[in-house]
Parts: structure tokens; C-alpha cells; sequence
């Protein structure tokens, strides 16, 4: 029988709102006697309410959540924002206290939870590297030997002994994840702040974490990117306002938050009131389904995209149907369209409701918010034109599969080219 790594059992994590949860010293107890006379008086002249008893701002970001998790296990943790997953990866790292349950871990745990977690920001790249094994209870020489190895996969070579509050978030990311990986813990916890990175090294992170697994050492991954997790993952568990709404196979568990996203992020068109046309077809619902997030509305540059328009009539079939999505940017410049008579593609007879489709390969826009109008032609007539029916977020991808984009200042879309030289000589 495989050895359990991690065990959680009921566990709950309660927080109060408004208030800054930490331990008083003496000092802050004699300070608060010191400063109540005042803030009583400005109560009083300020007319400030009573705040509602405590009971009225407690919310729990985890309510008895139980799980187990393998030696060797890659395990997705996904679920909305606020869902409750970064709350649970504090509490495995003990950087949190939970309010009740239990908490049991086999072995030594890495994590890379925020943005230069774990680091002294006065101390260099060098010396938080040994001061990160000091706390996983490495010994000097173990840390030496793995240094040189650390500092390369950072790729922050020239700046190993420069503090570290000078280094930029990409390169505390690739520091810490560096660390938390070759300094070989038991139980590696990541969470989404890979996305700092750029695109080469998030691969070069994801190998490192197979890597990890296939050495018999057990992951906790929380992210966003669906392709990840079905891809990494051996099992999943779907977080919702802080319990286990699914658990099991990846897939299983995607397809159940996918469900869920859908019914949050996809806004009905029903009530939109400022449309033009006839009305003979109206849409009722514009979204996007990418390779990574599923039916969202942020989408990488370069991944395929696919773009839906749900509509009804209340006729009959419609004949000689045109349809439009046009792209805009946050200045209102027209980016590009998607139209059924460019590609050739109206369609002569369509039913009384249904969905169009639009595939878009490797998305060209570069990162930013855009937004996207939906129109529709009838046999030579105006159906139904919604200007901003929706919005768009891009982030970064690897369009060219280099880990490289333009920068944004010099390009608004990125585009398939080749290079070629021949010499003159």
C-alpha cells in the first residue's frame, strides 16, 4: 500500500473581516489602552457607527475539507478565485493556522506561494538560497553542491549577489521556484504565481515538476490553465466557497468546473436594449472557449480560440444569414473581423436556433482587454448588430514557441513569419 504524504481531515480556516489577524505583544496590548481614549472621542465627533458584533464579519475560506494525497501524487487544485485554494496551500506550509481540523504531512515541504515567499529582501540571491535550505534543515555542503545547479535554472546568474529587493518579480519567481525545487522537498506546493513567468520558463517549470514526480516525490499545483492540470496531474480537486465541490480524475473534475465557469462568465444578450436590426435572428449569448481556461473570458496570445454566438428566432428557418464579430482595443481601433463572407462560409439555411462558431488559430492579439461586437445580416437585411457585447482579456503565450513576444509598445498583433538570408558574397 503506497505511504500517505499529505492527510487533511475537516479542516476550516475562519477569517474576520476588516481585522488584521496576528498575534498582540505586550506593546501592542499597552498601545491599544493607550490610544482607546482617543478613538473614543473620534467616535464621537465623527459620528462613526458601532461596528456589527464579530459574528456578522466571519467568513470561512475553508469548511471542512478532507482529503488525502499519496506519495508520488501530481494533484490540480482549481476552482474560482476566493474559492479557498491559496488559503489551503498557506495552511500545508504552516504559514497560516487553521481554525479546526487536522493537518498531516510525511516529509519535508517546498512551496512557492507568492511572489518572494520566504526571501529577506535585504539578503542576496545567494544568501536566500542558503538560508531556504537552513529552513528545509539541509546541511551547507548539500545546499553547496545544488547551488550552481539553482542558479542556472534561474537564469539569474549575474544578479546572484545583488539584494534580492532589487530583483523584478519574474526573476524572484525564478528564483524561488529554483529553490523549492532542487533543494529536493518531500511535498512541493505550487500555486498560480508561475504565471509571473514567461512562457519558456513556465515549461521549463512544468518539466521540472514531472521530473519531481517521476522521482517518487508528491505536488500540490494550483492553477488556472485546465491544459495544465489534465496534462500534470494524476488526480484533481475543484474548490467552491471553500469545500470540495469535485474530486478524482482530471478530466472529470475540468469538465465539472467548466460547467461552473460557464454558467458564471457567459452573460446573457437578452436584456441588451441598445441593438439595431430587424430582430428576425437575435443573439442571446457571445463568448469565448480556449485551449487553456475553457469557456472564459481571458485567452493567451497564440493558443486556438474559439468564439460563440448563441442566437434564436421566433420565425421560421432563416435563409441567407451573414455573420461579424469585429475586434476592437481599449481606444476603440478596429484589430480585425471574423465574417462568414470572407471565408465564403454564409450559410443559405439556417434553424430557428442554434450557435455559431468561429476557430481562430493561434490567436494573434497581443496582451491587453479588447472588446467585440456581434452583427447578423437576414436575406440582405440588418437581424441584429450589439456594439461591446463583450469583453476580451489577453495574456501572454508563446505565439512563435519561443517564449518570446513583441513588445506591446511596437505591436498590436503578432504574426506567423519566417526568416530567411542568403548571402552575397
Amino acid at each position: 500500500m503506497t505511504a500517505l504524504a499529505i492527510r487533511v481531515e475537516k479542516l476550516s480556516k475562519r477569517y474576520r473581516l476588516g481585522q488584521i489577524q496576528k498575534y498582540k505583544t505586550l506593546r501592542d496590548t499597552l498601545m491599544d489602552h493607550l490610544y482607546a481614549p482617543a478613538r473614543a472621542v473620534s467616535s464621537l465627533a465623527f459620528g462613526r457607527k458601532k461596528s456589527p458584533r464579530a459574528k456578522d464579519h466571519v467568513i470561512w475560506a475553508l469548511k471542512d475539507v478532507s482529503f488525502q494525497v499519496e506519495q508520488g501524487d501530481v494533484v490540480g487544485v482549481i476552482g474560482h478565485n476566493g474559492a479557498g485554494k491559496s488559503t489551503l496551500l498557506k495552511i500545508l506550509t504552516r504559514i497560516t493556522e487553521p481554525t479546526s481540523g487536522v493537518v498531516q504531512g510525511r516529509g519535508r515541504v517546498g512551496s512557492l506561494l507568492e511572489v518572494g515567499t520566504g526571501f529577506h529582501p535585504e539578503l542576496t540571491g545567494r544568501e536566500n538560497i542558503a538560508l531556504n535550505g537552513a529552513i528545509l534543515g539541509m546541511g551547507h555542503r548539500e545546499v553547496a553542491r545544488k547551488f550552481d545547479r539553482i542558479v542556472e535554472f534561474a537564469e539569474i546568474e549575474r544578479f546572484i549577489d545583488t539584494p534580492v529587493k532589487h530583483y523584478s518579480s519574474g526573476m524572484y519567481v525564478r528564483l524561488g521556484f529554483a529553490v523549492a525545487a532542487h533543494l529536493e522537498p518531500e511535498i512541493l506546493l505550487v500555486d498560480e504565481v508561475l504565471a509571473v513567468g514567461d512562457a519558456a520558463f513556465q515549461r521549463k517549470c512544468l518539466g521540472k515538476m514531472e521530473d519531481i514526480a517521476h522521482q517518487g516525490r508528491t505536488v500540490l499545483f494550483v492553477s488556472h490553465a485546465m491544459s495544465t492540470i489534465q496534462n500534470l496531474c494524476s488526480r484533481a480537486i475543484l474548490l467552491e466557497n471553500g469545500t470540495i465541490a469535485a474530486e478524482g480524475l482530471p478530466q472529470a473534475v475540468i469538465t465539472n468546473y467548466m460547467e461552473m465557469v460557464q454558467n458564471d462568465t457567459v452573460l446573457s444578450l437578452d436584456n441588451r436594449t441598445d441593438r439595431e436590426g430587424s430582430g428576425t435572428l437575435r443573439f442571446t449569448k457571445l463568448y469565448a472557449v480556449s485551449e487553456s481556461r475553457g469557456v472564459s473570458d481571458t485567452v493567451c496570445t497564440g493558443e486556438d480560440v474559439t468564439v460563440v454566438a448563441e442566437y434564436e428566432s421566433s420565425g421560421a428557418p432563416l435563409k441567407n444569414v451573414s455573420i461579424s464579430i469585429p475586434f476592437y482595443d481599449h481606444t476603440g481601433r478596429h484589430m480585425f473581423m471574423c465574417w462568414t463572407r470572407l471565408t465564403g462560409q454564409d450559410w443559405d439555411n439556417i434553424a430557428s436556433e442554434g450557435e455559431f462558431r468561429v476557430r481562430i488559430d493561434n490567436f494573434p492579439l497581443m496582451p491587453g482587454r479588447y472588446t467585440l461586437n456581434v452583427w447578423s445580416e437576414v436575406n440582405g437585411n440588418l437581424a441584429d448588430w450589439i456594439r461591446n457585447a463583450t469583453t476580451l482579456n489577453v495574456v501572454d503565450g508563446d505565439f512563435f514557441g519561443t517564449g518570446y513576444l513583441p513588445p506591446s509598445t511596437h505591436a498590436g498583433m503578432a504574426v506567423n513569419h519566417r526568416w530567411d538570408y542568403e548571402s552575397r558574397s
